[in-house]
């Protein structure tokens, strides 16, 4: 059996023994939640991660001392460079960290597609998406939560009054600025930072949107959501962050995501204007 067979059946067996300790004191979570916490349910971090061994240690410790009684489960596509070994290593120290060994580098969207599957199986009331790399603050977390108290769905937004940004080229910040504008009028949608990647939903939301259909990776894929969760009727709010900019590693950003999400964003707003006209049509049709 292979290293990476190996740590992916020792993850499991480990997992699967967690869940059968939830199962037989199914309060034990929730009796602990904090005040700001105990309207929401049990809450699980995703932190996808591909070559993040210089990040990940540090980023994790950060969330449990952050929100202590949130699980945090750390999603990697099988990184080369030993990521998923130091996170077993921290799994094996802490009963609130769990990993999921994927087989192959298949993106962001599709690391998250597959940790929101993993804690709704496993009964979790809210699911969060953060960066491996510390861009967003763990510390902001309880913020998130505590705003979700009134809402679906909570956008960590760069864009609105007290957001910002910390060690960004201008030519990144433009890029975002306009990624953004231009979704707002291609769809349609009155949100201020929709490609932003840390937010938490609740779990009513990730079911009736179809999460496991969204095949649009990065920007897009947070766009996708969003946009979604905004047409289904679900409150969708956003609270100012800090993002900063990774220290270490290397940003999986890239022109070809760049360029996936401006194109998805117009067939997406295309489809959405074509269809505003067919509903027009058809009222007038029938008042007439």
């Amino acid at each position: 059996m292979s290293e990476r067979a190996s740590q992916a059946r020792s993850a499991e067996e480990r997992n699967e023994r967690r869940d059968e300790r939830l199962r037989e004191e199914p309060t034990s979570v929730s009796e602990r939640a904090s005040p700001a916490d105990d309207d929401i349910g049990r809450v699980l971090v995703v932190i996808p991660t591909y070559n993040e061994r210089d990040n990940i240690e540090a980023i994790v410790d950060r969330v449990v001392r952050s929100a202590p009684d949130a699980n945090v489960l750390i999603a990697d596509d099988s990184s080369p460079d030993g990521t998923g070994k130091i996170a077993e290593e921290l799994a094996a120290n802490d009963s609130r960290i769990f990993v999921l060994h994927r087989t192959e580098k298949a993106g962001l969207g599709a690391a998250y597609v597959a940790g929101f599957g993993w804690g709704i199986e496993r009964g979790y009331d809210v699911l969060v998406e953060m960066d491996a790399d510390g861009s967003h603050a763990p510390e902001q977390l309880p913020s998130l939560l505590a705003a979700l108290r009134g809402a679906d769905v909570v956008l960590g937004s760069r864009w609105i009054r007290g957001g910002t940004v910390v060690n960004w080229p201008k030519t990144r910040e433009l890029i975002s600025r306009g990624g953004n504008l231009y979704t707002r009028v291609a769809l349609g949608v009155d949100l201020r930072d929709a490609t932003g990647g840390y937010r938490a939903y609740r779990r009513p939301v990730l079911e009736a949107v179809d999460y496991g259909g969204v095949a649009s990776q990065g920007y897009c894929f947070q766009v996708d959501l969003a946009w979604r969760a905004s047409r289904s009727g679900f409150r969708v709010v956003e609270v100012p962050i800090t993002f900063v900019d990774r220290e270490r590693g290397e940003s999986k950003m890239s022109g070809a995501i760049v360029r996936e999400a401006l194109w998805r964003v117009t067939q997406w707003g295309a489809r959405h204007r074509v269809d505003q006209a067919r509903r027009l049509f058809r009222r007038r049709d029938t008042s007439g």
